[in-house]
């Protein structure tokens, strides 16, 4: 019976793993790095609208949302010299509509 058991909890972790794909403070950090040249004033755009078109694409759920809104801020506060009115401005500068305004003053658990 425990073998029984024990196969049906695999067979749930197979059937289920690929739709359970978390969004991850790890992925919103290692997409953001590559707007760092611009948001410190260091460079310019460069790849960094790619970046917020796919964080925004790949954010479908509200937890998605919230996770990239806290992560984000977050991120804002452990690197140095982030313009801030920069960050607010990327969805206007790349034409896009974020879910959320990039602030530092943005309650992320009012995110949908």
């Amino acid at each position: 019976m425990v073998g029984k058991i024990a196969c049906f909890v695999v067979l749930c972790m197979v059937v289920v793993a690929p739709h359970a794909e978390a969004f991850t403070c790890g992925q919103v950090q290692a997409a953001a790095v590559q707007c760092l040249p611009y948001l410190q004033n260091r460079g310019p755009l460069g790849s960094c609208c790619g970046v917020i078109r796919g964080m925004i694409s790949s954010a479908k759920t509200t937890e998605d949302r919230r996770t990239a809104c806290n992560c984000l801020k977050s991120a804002a506060t452990t690197i140095k010299g982030i313009d801030m009115g920069k960050a607010a401005g990327l969805p206007g500068v790349c034409g896009v509509k974020s879910p959320f305004k990039i602030s530092m003053s943005t309650d992320c658990s009012k995110v949908q």
